[in-house]
């Protein structure tokens, strides 16, 4: 990260406006952002992701994993006005990063290739997008190595999508590569140029046919939306082109149509035609100030991302979306302290950003991500979408114990960056364990505790929280005496010992009578009780136990808290071997959401994982997909996110809730306490 001056930025009479790419893993998104910025001269030449030159993707995780693992923002100016491009990770494990950026967004770019296998995976950033109100487009990459039907990927494509999906362009092809493109409203044909603007050549005779017929599709899917247009087609009367680019641009801001294009970012095809389309028909921010319910009247900025950046300190990206933001601006008690222009790893200082352009601002310790800033101060934007529930987790333990207090400030850091990782001490094992969205999310954050915080830690699978109880009731008489030269140590107690229902808990209670054992002595009784429960016979916690002091006998002299303590816990060691303890596995109510294509290899994996499978039925809202309910162990849970992806192109997920416990025996019982018993002897 790098901070530069302030800089002149070119602007026209226009807001600047933002535009998302989003799209699946390896589509080329980030190239396509190289290409947009050389085709835009906002940089000298085209980086590669390839060879690192990239001005996104500039991160060591990014560059190491050659993938996109955060956000990338640029800039650039076309034809006079301003735009902030947000380049957004495609990985399923990285979702989170898009959350913001389509938030704050005046339209989504949906990358993909023509791959129609691959179609699935854009079913959920679809289905977001719609959900949202998030005017699209989508832009068909690597075009140029592919020999498939554009009728044909349209027709895949849409089964994905709710709203109409409306072809511009129909390709030129010379035997199986694709040369050149005619534009569907203009009716103008052009030939791609490595690197350089197409020329403009006559329509080919022998796509003249396949273009009159798209685009009369094209004219009849817009007249769905607009009566005179339709009245036009109705009368076989030619629209203006004009009117036609009208009614796409106005269709488009209402998210009422999703406009496809096409080409090859690699070499630059197609890539000034995106540009013509985003400049006409990508709304103004204040339509999408209205889409958030950002409040009338006073200036106003919303944060949509937060940065601990390694010289800078908390950086809060923000899009302006009413007057004018200046460097030092206060906005209730917080204060700006800096004000920058995000280029990729760069800041650049900027005295001030008027309407729709994107800031980072310096230390607004008090703003969250999503909070909407005045001048009168911050709220939280109801509207903000809840971060993604986790999927994955690992425990993690400081290399150096002398670390541990940093590792802390550096996972609530790391959090604030990324809602969707959460970390914690279990309650159950007392192990630290990071949760998030899978296994490259959280290499990736280790990455980073590591490179940003200073902190390296080692990394396990978690415990899982088993518990044992008993089968069988028994009655314990325990005394504990010790004679020490002074006051001595004496306690002696009678326990009834009993199983409860599962998930009743532990219960004590005492009736014993004529004093035998003083009353202020009792809750020492149980207290060592409780302590014995701690790790029962098999090595767990015990649950669903009640225990009743009966009996008992006291000295005046010898007798304490301690002493009732001890002999408390003394009944139980000796009492619960003999109770026919055994071992409880947590069982937690999952619910696996997939396409209706991939129900079965779904239940297919729970019955393999030891699943008890409750139904399924339809997804509440979604078309084409499931939802499978299910009972499944904990321990079978770990890595089931990675098998899930992978039966289902990597769009399936689930959500879980702790729901029983239930008893585990044979073999796998014995295995498990077999490693808990060699773990108590190691420590």
């Amino acid at each position: 990260m790098t901070v530069n001056s302030a800089k002149d930025w070119p602007q026209s009479g226009r807001p600047a406006r933002c535009v998302a790419l989003v799209g699946p893993q390896s589509v080329g998104k980030t190239t396509l952002m190289e290409a947009i910025l050389a085709a835009t001269g906002a940089v000298p030449r085209k980086g590669s992701v390839r060879d690192g030159s990239s001005l996104g993707d500039a991160s060591d995780e990014a560059r190491a994993r050659q993938m996109s693992t955060e956000l990338n923002v640029a800039h650039f100016n076309y034809l006079g006005d301003s735009w902030c491009v947000l380049d957004c990770p495609g990985s399923v494990e990285l979702a989170q990063e898009t959350v913001g950026p389509l938030m704050v967004a005046d339209a989504a770019v949906v990358v993909c290739e023509p791959d129609m296998a691959r179609f699935v995976a854009l079913s959920p950033l679809l289905r977001q997008l719609d959900e949202l109100g998030v005017p699209h487009l989508v832009f068909i990459n690597k075009l140029d190595g592919s020999s498939v039907r554009m009728r044909d990927v349209l027709q895949a494509l849409q089964a994905f999508s709710a709203r109409p999906l409306l072809l511009r362009q129909v390709p030129i092809r010379e035997g199986e590569t694709i040369t050149g493109y005619v534009d569907l409203v203009s009716e103008r044909a052009y030939r791609y140029r490595p690197g350089e603007p197409s020329d403009l050549i006559q329509v080919p005779d022998s796509v003249r046919e396949r273009e009159q017929g798209a685009r009369q599709e094209l004219l009849e899917a817009l007249a769905d939306f607009d009566d005179r247009l339709l009245e036009q087609l109705l009368e076989d009367v030619q629209p203006a082109t004009a009117e036609i680019y009208g009614q796409i641009a106005k269709d488009v801001a209402e998210d009422l149509i999703v406009p496809v294009l096409m080409g090859a970012a690699e070499h630059g095809f197609g890539v000034r035609r995106l540009l013509k389309a985003l400049r006409h028909e990508v709304p103004d921010p204040a339509r999408t100030a209205g889409r958030l319910g950002t409040p009338a009247g006073e200036p106003v900025l919303q944060v949509f991302k937060t940065v601990h950046a390694p010289h800078t300190g908390k950086m809060s990206y923000a899009r302006v979306w009413r007057g004018t933001v200046t460097d030092a601006a206060s906005f209730g008690s917080e204060k700006i302290s800096g004000l920058y222009r995000v280029s990729g790893p760069s800041y650049t200082k900027i005295p001030s950003a008027g309407e729709g352009e994107l800031v980072a601002l310096g230390k607004l310790d008090g703003v969250a991500t999503g909070d909407i800033l005045t001048p009168s101060g911050s709220v939280r934007n109801e509207l903000w979408p809840a971060p993604l529930p986790p999927v994955y987790s690992v425990a993690i333990t400081a290399r150096n114990r002398n670390d541990e207090v940093k590792l802390s400030a550096a996972l609530a850091r790391m959090t604030e960056e990324d809602p969707s990782l959460v970390f914690g001490h279990d309650a159950d094992t007392g192990e630290m364990v990071l949760r998030g969205q899978g296994d490259v999310h959280l290499q990736i954050a280790v990455d980073r505790l590591a490179r940003r915080g200073n902190v390296a830690v080692d990394v396990r699978p978690p415990q899982v929280p088993y518990k044992e109880t008993i089968r069988r009731k028994t009655s314990q008489h325990a005394r504990f005496k010790r004679q020490t030269g002074g006051h001595g140590q004496f306690a002696d107690v009678h326990l009834d010992i009993k199983p409860l229902p599962r998930g009743a808990g532990f219960q004590f209670d005492d009736v014993v009578v004529g004093g035998a054992v003083p009353k202020n002595y009792i809750p020492a009784v149980e207290a060592g009780v409780r302590d014995y429960l701690g790790q029962g016979p098999l090595g767990f916690p015990v649950v669903d136990v009640a225990v009743t002091l009966t009996n008992g006998q006291y000295h005046s002299v010898d007798s304490s808290e301690q002493a009732f303590r001890t002999a408390g816990r003394m009944a139980m060691a000796e009492a619960l071997p003999n109770c026919e303890p055994v071992l409880l596995e947590p069982i937690c109510e999952v619910s696996l959401l997939v396409p209706s294509d991939c129900t079965a290899k779904a239940q297919r994996m729970l019955s393999q994982r030891r699943g008890q499978i409750l139904g399924y039925d339809t997804r509440p809202g979604w078309t084409g997909w499931d939802e499978v309910r299910a009972y499944l162990p904990q321990a079978e849970m770990r890595d089931m996110i990675v098998e899930l992806r992978s039966i289902t192109l990597g769009v399936g997920t689930y959500t879980m809730r702790f729901d029983h416990l239930a008893e585990l025996t044979g073999k796998m019982a014995d295995k498990v306490i077999e490693a808990r018993q060699t773990a108590i002897a190691a420590q």
